[in-house]
C-alpha cells in the first residue's frame, strides 16, 4: 500500500570504504509524536465492558483471575515498552532505506515525507518477550497447556519472520497466500484438542448425530482459518490506522467473548481454554494500541506485512486453541466481505492494479472510490467522498458493529445448541 524506495544496484556496488558517511543522528528525520492519550481514551470504550465483566458481573475463579491480571500487568508494561521502542526502531529502518510514501497524501507536503516501514517488527518482538516471560508465572513444567502454548508462540514467531521477509523482499501474492500454511504447522502438529463439532438442535434430525467428529478435516479447517485470518488483515488495508485499528477492535471483542464464556461455564477445562486465549490477546491488544498511537492519521510509521501477518496469525491461534473459531469468523465479517469483493480481481477475472486504493484529491483532501473490489472503495462509492480519517473511523465502526452482531447472533442461537 506504499511506494517503497529500494537501494539501487549502483549503490550496492560502491565499496564500503567509498560510501558516504552516515549523517549524524541530529540530521535524521524525526517521527511525529505519539497520540497515545487519544488512543487510550478510545480504547476505554472496549476495555470498560471487559473489566466490568471480569470484576463485577461474573464470579471468576480467583486463581484464574490472578493469572489474567498478571497477564494484564505484563501487557501494560508492553504498551509502555512498545511506545519507547517504536521511535528507536524507526531510525534503524530509515537507515536501511526501508521506508514508504503515503500515496493517499500524494501531491501534498505530507506525501513527500519518508515514513519508516515494517514497524510491526517492534510490536512482534515485545509481544514474544511478554508471552514467553508470562509462562514462568502461570504454567508449571508438567502443565498440559505448555506444549500448545509454545506451539502457538512458534507459529506466531514464524509468521513475524515471514512477514518481515515479505517487507524486505516484496514476495508475490501467490506466495503470500501460502506462507501462513507453513507458519501454522507447529500449532497443527501440537494440537491435542477435540476435532468434533456440536450439531445445532434443528439439524439433528437430518444429520442423525448430536456431535460429529471431523477428524483430519477439522485440522485442515484450522490450517485454512490461519491462512484466511493472516491474509484478511493484510488485504483490508491501505489507510492510516486501518490495519491496527481493526486488530484492536477484534482483539477487544475476543477478550469480551472469552470472559463471557469463562463466567457462564462451570467446566474448568473449558474455562482454561478461554483463559489461554486471554493470555495471548491481552499483550496483542496492548502492543497494538502502542503502535496505533503512531500509525493513526496522520501516520508517522507504517506497520508493514510484518504486523498484519503477526496480528492475523495471533487471532487465528487464539480462536483455534480457545475453540471458538466459528465466532472468530463472524468477528471477521468485514474482512470476509472485503475478500468477496476482491475475489474477482484475485482470481484474475477482472484486472487487478498494483495499488487498489481510492483516488486522492490534494486540493480538497478527500478520497474518491474507484471500481476496484475492496471494502474501502465500496464504502466511498456508497457514502460519498470523505477524508482518510473519516473513512477509517467509518470502517472501524462497521467492524465494531459486526462484533456486536456476533454477540447477538450467539445469544439467539444459544437455544439451538443447548
Amino acid at each position: 500500500m506504499t511506494v517503497r524506495r529500494r537501494v539501487s544496484a549502483a549503490d550496492a556496488a560502491i565499496p564500503p570504504t567509498k560510501q558516504a558517511p552516515e549523517a549524524p543522528n541530529s540530521a535524521e528525520p524525526e517521527i511525529l509524536p505519539s497520540k497515545w492519550p487519544r488512543i487510550l481514551s478510545f480504547s476505554f470504550i472496549f476495555l470498560l465492558p471487559y473489566f466490568y465483566l471480569l470484576f463485577f458481573h461474573y464470579r471468576v475463579d480467583q486463581e484464574l483471575k490472578r493469572s489474567i491480571l498478571i497477564s494484564a500487568a505484563f501487557s501494560a508494561a508492553g504498551f509502555v515498552v512498545t511506545l519507547k521502542l517504536i521511535p528507536v526502531t524507526s531510525r534503524y529502518v530509515l537507515r536501511r532505506n526501508l521506508f514508504g510514501y503515503d500515496i493517499n497524501k500524494k501531491g501534498t507536503s505530507q506525501g513527500a515525507i519518508k515514513i519508516p516501514e515494517s514497524l510491526g517488527i517492534a510490536v512482534g518482538i515485545v509481544f514474544l518477550v511478554l508471552t514467553i516471560l508470562f509462562q514462568y508465572f502461570n504454567f508449571s513444567a508438567d502443565s498440559n497447556w505448555l506444549v500448545e502454548y509454545n506451539a502457538a508462540l512458534a507459529s506466531i514467531c514464524f509468521m513475524i519472520l515471514l512477514g518481515f521477509v515479505d517487507d524486505v523482499l516484496d514476495v508475490p501474492w501467490r506466495v503470500k497466500l501460502v506462507l501462513p500454511s507453513f507458519a501454522a504447522l507447529p500449532l497443527l502438529m501440537a494440537y491435542a484438542g477435540h476435532t468434533t463439532i456440536i450439531i445445532p438442535k434443528p439439524l439433528i434430525p437430518y444429520v442423525g448425530l448430536e456431535v460429529l467428529d471431523l477428524g483430519w478435516v477439522y485440522k485442515l479447517y484450522m490450517g485454512l482459518l490461519a491462512v484466511f485470518c493472516t491474509n484478511s488483515i493484510n488485504i483490508h488495508a491501505g489507510l492510516n490506522g486501518l490495519e491496527v485499528g481493526q486488530t484492536v477492535v477484534i482483539a477487544s471483542a475476543i477478550l469480551i467473548h472469552n470472559i463471557k464464556q469463562i463466567g457462564a461455564s462451570k467446566d474448568p477445562e473449558y474455562q482454561q481454554a478461554h483463559a489461554f486465549s486471554i493470555y495471548l490477546v491481552q499483550p496483542l491488544l496492548a502492543t497494538s494500541l502502542a503502535l496505533l498511537s503512531y500509525n493513526w492519521y496522520p501516520s508517522s510509521v507504517f506497520v508493514g506485512d510484518t504486523y498484519t501477518y503477526f496480528a492475523g496469525m495471533t487471532m487465528a491461534v487464539v480462536g483455534i486453541l480457545g475453540h471458538f473459531s466459528e465466532t472468530l469468523l463472524i468477528f471477521f465479517l468485514p474482512q470476509v466481505l472485503n475478500f468477496l469483493l476482491s475475489l474477482p480481481q484475485l482470481a484474475g477475472i477482472i484486472p487487478c492494479p498494483r495499488h487498489r486504493l481510492p483516488r486522492f484529491d490534494p486540493q480538497t483532501g478527500l478520497l474518491t472510490g474507484t471500481n476496484d473490489g475492496t471494502l474501502v472503495n465500496f464504502f466511498l462509492r456508497q457514502f460519498g467522498r470523505m477524508t482518510e480519517e473519516s473513512l477509517c473511523i467509518s470502517l472501524l465502526v462497521f467492524q465494531a458493529i459486526s462484533c456486536c452482531f456476533c454477540f447477538l447472533l450467539r445469544w439467539v442461537l444459544t437455544g439451538w445448541y443447548k
